[in-house]
C-alpha cells in the first residue's frame, strides 16, 4: 500500500517532458568546449566557496562539505539496500549547489566507462587538458601491486602521484586518506573529521578499466533479471570489482579511498554513470520501456554488508544526506522523472 501511494504521489510531479529534456544528463565528450568550461569552472568555485560544517575541521569548502557528508554516512550507504538511491539524491544535491551556489547553466554529465576502457589517457575526462577533469599523476618510482584481500592484488597503472596537469592540478584534498579496509571492519576512521591537506593523485589503470569497464560488463548488468542480480554485478563479487569497484580502482588511491572519495571531482561522473545504468536498467535497459517493478525495487538493509539486525531498506525508509539536504523517504528518490527530480539521460 505504501509502495502504491508513493509510486501515485510521484506521478503528479510536474515534471514535463520538455523540462526533462532541458535538465538531460550527457556524457563527457558530447558535451561542448564552453558546457565542459562551464562545468569546470563551476566546480572549481564550489572549491572556493567556504564550508558550511564547522563542526568538521577538515571541511575547508562547500566541495568539501560533500565529501565530509558521504565520509560520515559511509558505514550505512555503501554495499546495502541504500547505496543507490543515497548516491542518487547525492550527486543531484551536487548538481543543485552547482547551479544555484556558482552559476551552473547545465547538467550533470556522467562518465561513460567503455568508450576509453582501453586508454583512459584519451578520454576528454583525463587527457589532461583545460577541458579535462585533469590527466594522470606523476609515476612513482617503486609502485606497489593493490591489494583486494588476502591474496588478491592488482597491478597500478601508469602514474600514482599528484596529478600533473589540467584544471585540478592545485587542488588539494583536505580529508582523509583513510584505510581501505576500515570499511570492511565496519569501522568509521576516528579521525575522519580531522584537516590533513594533500594534493589530488591519480593513477591511469588501463589494466582495470579494460576488465571491469568494458562494454560486455554493462550489458550483463543492464541484462539483470532483478534487483539482486543487478547490485551484485554492479558492485562485484569477490575480487570482481563491477563496474562500480573498476571506476573507483581504475582512477588510483584518490578514487580508490572508500571514505574520502568524493573529493576527486571525477567521482561525480563515475557516480552520474551508476545513476545512468540503474536507470536504464530500471526502464527496461533502454531508458525507454514501461514502468514496471523494476522502478521501485529494493534489495538490502541500511548497513554495509547488511548485517543481521540492521533495518531493511523501505520505500517509506526516511534517508538523510546531513547539511546538504533534506531528509527523503527511499521513494522518493526511486524516479528520475518525480518529486524534486526531473532530468533523463542521452
Amino acid at each position: 500500500m505504501i509502495a502504491m501511494l508513493l509510486q501515485a504521489s510521484l506521478c503528479l510531479a510536474s515534471c514535463t517532458p520538455e523540462k526533462r529534456a532541458k535538465n538531460t544528463r550527457k556524457e563527457w565528450s558530447a558535451l561542448t568546449k564552453p558546457e565542459r568550461l562551464d562545468y569546470i569552472s563551476s566546480v572549481l568555485c564550489l572549491q572556493r566557496l567556504p564550508s558550511l560544517l564547522p563542526s568538521v575541521p577538515g571541511s575547508k569548502s562547500r566541495f568539501d562539505d560533500f565529501a565530509a557528508t558521504h565520509i560520515n554516512l559511509t558505514l550505512s550507504i555503501h554495499l546495502d539496500g541504500l547505496f543507490l538511491p543515497w548516491h542518487r539524491n547525492f550527486v543531484w544535491l551536487y548538481e543543485k549547489a552547482l547551479r544555484e551556489e556558482c552559476g551552473f547553466t547545465g547538467s550533470q554529465p556522467y562518465w561513460n566507462w567503455p568508450l576509453w576502457a582501453s586508454n583512459l589517457s584519451d578520454s576528454p575526462l583525463f587527457d589532461g587538458s583545460d577541458t579535462s577533469l585533469s590527466g594522470d599523476g606523476a609515476s612513482l618510482a617503486d609502485p606497489q601491486n593493490y591489494t583486494l584481500g588476502p591474496g588478491a592484488t592488482l597491478p597500478h597503472g601508469t602514474g600514482g602521484g599528484c596529478v600533473l596537469d589540467g584544471p585540478f592540478v592545485n587542488h588539494t584534498m583536505n580529508l582523509g586518506p583513510f584505510e581501505y579496509a576500515l570499511a570492511f571492519e565496519g569501522i568509521l576512521p576516528s579521525n575522519w573529521s580531522a584537516y590533513n591537506p594533500h594534493c589530488l593523485i591519480r593513477d591511469l589503470n588501463n589494466y582495470i578499466s579494460t576488465r571491469y569497464q568494458n562494454q560486455t560488463a554493462v550489458d550483463n548488468l543492464l541484462d539483470s533479471g532483478d534487483i539482486v542480480e543487478f547490485q551484485e554485478r554492479l558492485n562485484g563479487v569477490g575480487t570482481n570489482l563491477g563496474v562500480h569497484g573498476g571506476g573507483h580502482f581504475a582512477l588510483g588511491l584518490g578514487l580508490q579511498d572508500f571514505f574520502a572519495s568524493p573529493l576527486d571531482p571525477a567521482f561525480y561522473l563515475h557516480h552520474g554513470a551508476i545513476d545512468w545504468v540503474w536507470w536504464l536498467w530500471q526502464n527496461g535497459g533502454n531508458g525507454t520501456g514501461e514502468e514496471n517493478e523494476r522502478v521501485l525495487a529494493l534489495n538490502g538493509t541500511d548497513r554495509i554488508f547488511n548485517p543481521p539486525g540492521s533495518d531493511e531498506v523501505t520505500l517509506s525508509m526516511v534517508a538523510n544526506w546531513g547539511i546538504l539536504g533534506a531528509e527523503k523517504m527511499v521513494g522518493e528518490v526511486m524516479r528520475v522523472d518525480a518529486g524534486e527530480f526531473c532530468y533523463g539521460y542521452e
